[in-house]
């Protein structure tokens, strides 16, 4: 693997490309000009114009997704096609198991989505701690990604795609719920968690767990995801969405929310997992507890959720290149071994 195309050169994206450049040639692909120079070329067109899509993937070794969750599906596909392999940062449910699909039908290249924070490292750092147990009990995955100095009653800020939240907080979420594998609505499960002496809410919010439900059915009583947020913010969230019925216009609470709340340059995420079973006869529990922060990146400032998403997914392209994970077929992330991610190049960072 030599040559990358990234397509969607936003924060994430143009930081991506930025990481890969240390090691693979690139080439990105958007449809406007970045804000930022770059230290690789980009072409400039439409993610709808499949001609010009399939002369570029032709050219490359692998292509990574940076874009919506909505506008993954057709690149999936192209890049299945071709053979090439294919990396995204979709938490979209139905655009996995479309993904997956394909992967049974044969796949001359690695198909691996859900390769971001959460769906993504979270998975990764819950199935290390699982390995530890000879019998496990609850695998309770959390990550939270904030302003560092909120304001006003939401307490938040959109450093990160306002479509994705959205989509989050609607679609229902796959759980391990007393034993038995099942969905349950967003924006419930409500608990409080405290971290260094302050306090924040989580809740349940679709597809961090990826396909972990799948993977640990029949081995747990309990696997569920949650995302951290400041008190207050699900139920002025479960207001919005659902007493003023803006769940059924998505585009209009994307527009409303992105003006209301912009992003900020001091965050934080907040990455927390915590894992209870059996060593033998004794009953223990196991945690992983992180807080990440803004960081400087070829003497460019980036925001925790930036660096921390673009590096997630940089480190299994690594990875991938290196021989450590397989070169063809459907990759989970939690079949993705935490050491050897912390071990590559960009994966340094998490530690």
């Amino acid at each position: 693997m030599h040559h990358l195309l990234i397509i969607g050169l936003g924060k994430v994206g143009s930081l991506v490309g930025v990481l890969l450049s240390h090691r693979f040639r690139v080439t990105g692909y958007d449809h406007h000009q970045p804000a930022q120079e770059l230290p690789f070329s980009v072409v400039l067109g439409n993610v709808h114009d499949e001609i010009l899509l399939e002369t570029l993937l032709a050219e490359v070794d692998g292509v990574v997704s940076c874009l919506p969750y909505s506008l993954n599906l057709p690149i999936a596909r192209l890049a299945h096609r071709l053979g090439k392999h294919y990396f995204d940062l979709t938490e979209d449910v139905p655009t996995t198991t479309a993904v997956r699909d394909m992967a049974a039908t044969g796949s001359r290249g690695v198909l691996a989505p859900q390769c971001g924070l959460a769906p993504g490292f979270i998975g990764i750092v819950g199935a290390e701690l699982a390995s530890r147990f000879t019998r496990l009990r609850d695998i309770e995955l959390r990550v939270g990604a904030l302003p560092a100095h909120p304001n006003g009653q939401l307490g938040y800020s959109f450093t990160w795609s306002p479509a994705g939240v959205i989509n989050e907080y609607i679609n229902d979420c796959e759980v391990i719920h007393n034993g038995t594998r099942k969905w349950v609505p967003a924006l419930e499960g409500l608990e409080t968690i405290n971290i260094e002496g302050q306090e924040f809410e989580a809740f349940s919010t679709s597809g961090g767990l990826g396909t972990m439900c799948e993977t640990f059915e029949g081995r747990l009583d309990t696997l569920n995801y949650k995302t951290i947020r400041y008190p207050g913010h699900g139920r002025l969230m479960r207001f919005l969405l659902y007493e003023l019925i803006l769940k059924d216009r998505r585009q209009l609470t994307e527009e409303i929310l992105t003006a209301a709340k912009p992003p900020v340059q001091e965050d934080v995420v907040y990455v927390y997992a915590v894992v209870e079973g059996w060593k033998g006869e004794r009953l223990e529990r196991e945690e992983f507890y992180r807080a990440y922060h803004p960081r400087t990146i070829d003497g460019q400032a980036w925001r925790a959720i930036s660096w921390t998403t673009a590096a997630s997914i940089v480190a299994v392209v690594e990875m991938v290149a290196d021989g450590l994970l397989p070169q063809s077929g459907f990759i989970k992330q939690e079949e993705i071994p935490l050491q050897a991610f912390l071990g590559t190049k960009t994966g340094r960072y998490f530690v």
